[in-house]
């Protein structure tokens, strides 16, 4: 058994508010058990003894009301749980989302592992908060007001219960610190699953045309079997802790049970507390027992937020705040943003050199750009001309000066960026869908401007199939590039990045596109292009060619 992880209440506003909410809802249930066991002791005593008391309808109005506020706390325990979980996974996934933004967040995190986590293993919070922390507080908060009702009206059995209560939560940190290991275990499995499925999705190709999917295909099967054992022993596990955990808690009432039934015959008790402690003791029990059985089902959960809080915990000191805190800042400096981008400073780059775990991909590069220019960054293939770019995107590390119009360019500026790929990455859709990605409530003029600067020559009603589907590679890169440019036209952003527009394109259209892109830094913007073709260059305002990186 293990507790809320404080790391989790320090991070979540929602998780703080979950355990407030929480601790007055026991409460509350607690406070209606208790009226529950004494108005339904009373009644029953009342009938027994020759009669119901005069105030048998307030009685029964007492069992009434407890009885629904018991039913009503089951319900909001649920809906809190629900809740809490929801909204703990969304503070969660946006906080590890913005570590992963930030490259020197991403070192050592595999794609595998960060879609694991944020994918089935943060889901796994349904089962915690909707399971097993409610009735963790309920055993903190609720079970200590039962047995001082329970002492109260009987001494003894509240003695009994004072000393056989501790002995489950032994068994459950025994049971606990097992079930860790082979949840461990299985999560460890889960994530080796997914590495090795992305892998080969990722080089299907490649182990097609080589003769070696049906050996990958027998990995897989190996590692899904090694996870689906792992499971198992999960399961093996849950169930005799569960089967143990119920032998504990029916043995400990049957104590109460016999000892209140050995008294009442010797008449060594009243009649009344014996059946309001008898009623008592398997409310006492529950909230404990409860606890053990959904713990199993919580471990993923716990495991899940372990590794996200440890992969939190772990941000470099150079790496952004919070995800609340950055955006917070971000959109507090908007204003301040634009109103640098309007004094006309431009693009500056001084000894910006590109880094890989450590290691320069490019030599130092000095640049300046005025809004007005278009400008061709050109260089060798692995000079790190592409590199470049997503060090202004905030994708890559870097060392030196990167500032537009003033303000640091990193992945909190993407908002003054449009950009397009070397790749186009199109999905599903219509043309005009995939041009309007991200700005679907632009003016339709827009559509039209972008559709022209790109050179697109489909109709924008045109439907493509998974991936952009449909069109030919320089049909896609046009679209790519239209909707950097719609995205520019959209947002005002006065940076433009384009890797290799050109480079499915034949001299003529490219010329035409040359003369777009020209076009589109006269209204006032910077157009930052990659190319190693002399087309695209020769129409540039200027050219800087990047050098390669002298390597030892």
């Amino acid at each position: 058994m293990r507790p809320l992880d404080p790391r989790l209440l320090g991070r979540s506003r929602a998780a703080r508010g979950f355990m407030a909410a929480g601790g007055a809802l026991a409460l509350l249930q607690a406070g209606a058990t208790v009226a529950f066991a004494w108005a339904l002791s009373t009644l029953v005593v009342g009938l027994i003894e020759g009669g119901l008391p005069g105030d048998a309808s307030t009685i029964a109005l007492v069992l009434l009301v407890a009885a629904s506020v018991r039913a009503l706390s089951g319900w909001l325990w649920e809906w809190l749980g629900s809740a809490g979980a929801m909204r703990v996974k969304a503070e969660l996934r946006d906080a590890l989302l913005t570590r992963l933004e930030d490259r020197t967040g991403r070192r050592g995190v595999t794609t595998a592992r960060a879609a694991t986590l944020l994918g089935p293993g943060l889901d796994a919070l349904d089962e915690y908060f909707g399971r097993y922390l409610p009735q963790l507080v309920l055993t903190a908060i609720a079970t200590p007001v039962l047995v001082v009702a329970v002492w109260t009206a009987d001494w003894v059995s509240g003695l009994i219960l004072v000393i056989v209560l501790p002995l489950i939560p032994v068994f459950m940190a025994l049971i606990g610190m097992a079930t860790e290991v082979v949840q461990r275990r299985q999560w460890d499995r889960l994530q080796a699953l997914s590495r090795g499925f992305l892998e080969v999705l990722g080089g299907l190709s490649t182990l097609m045309v080589f003769g070696r999917a049906e050996r990958q295909a027998r990995r897989i099967r190996a590692v899904t079997d090694e996870y689906r054992s792992s499971t198992m022993k999960v399961l093996r596990v849950t169930f005799l802790s569960g089967f143990t955990l119920e032998l504990a808690g029916s043995l400990s009432v049957a104590l109460v049970a016999v000892s209140i039934g050995l008294r009442l015959v010797a008449g060594d008790m009243a009649f009344a507390p014996g059946l309001f402690a008898l009623i008592l003791a398997p409310d006492v029990f529950l909230p404990v027992r409860n606890v053990g059985a959904a713990f199993h089902s919580a471990t993923a959960g716990l495991e899940a937020s372990r590794d996200a809080l440890d992969l939190l915990d772990d941000a470099p000191a150079g790496a952004a705040a919070s995800a609340s805190g950055r955006r917070a800042d971000a959109a507090a400096s908007v204003d301040a943003d634009r109103s640098a981008a309007d004094a006309g400073q431009g693009l500056r780059v001084r000894d910006l050199v590109v880094l890989r775990d450590g290691a320069p991909v490019c030599a130092p590069l000095a640049l300046d750009a005025a809004r007005g220019e278009l400008v061709a960054l050109t260089g060798a293939s692995g000079s790190g001309k592409s590199s470049v770019l997503a060090a202004m995107l905030g994708f890559a590390d870097r060392t030196g000066e990167l500032a537009l119009d003033g303000v640091a360019l990193g992945a909190g500026t993407r908002r003054l960026v449009a950009w397009a790929g070397q790749s186009p990455q199109l999905v599903e859709g219509t043309v005009a869908e995939n041009i309007r990605l991200g700005s679907e409530n632009a003016d339709p003029d827009l559509l039209v401007r972008a559709l022209d600067a790109g050179g697109v020559d489909v109709h924008a009603s045109m439907r493509l199939g998974p991936s952009g589907a449909g069109l030919s590679g320089g049909q896609a890169q046009r679209v790519a590039v239209a909707r950097a440019v719609h995205r520019a036209l959209a947002t005002d952003a006065p940076l433009i990045l384009l890797d290799e527009p050109t480079s499915a394109l034949d001299p003529e259209r490219e010329r035409a596109m040359a003369v777009a892109l020209r076009s589109l830094a006269r209204s006032g913007r910077i157009v930052l292009v990659t190319t190693h073709r002399g087309g695209l260059g020769d129409a540039a305002d200027r050219v800087v060619r990047l050098r390669e990186v002298v390597r030892a």
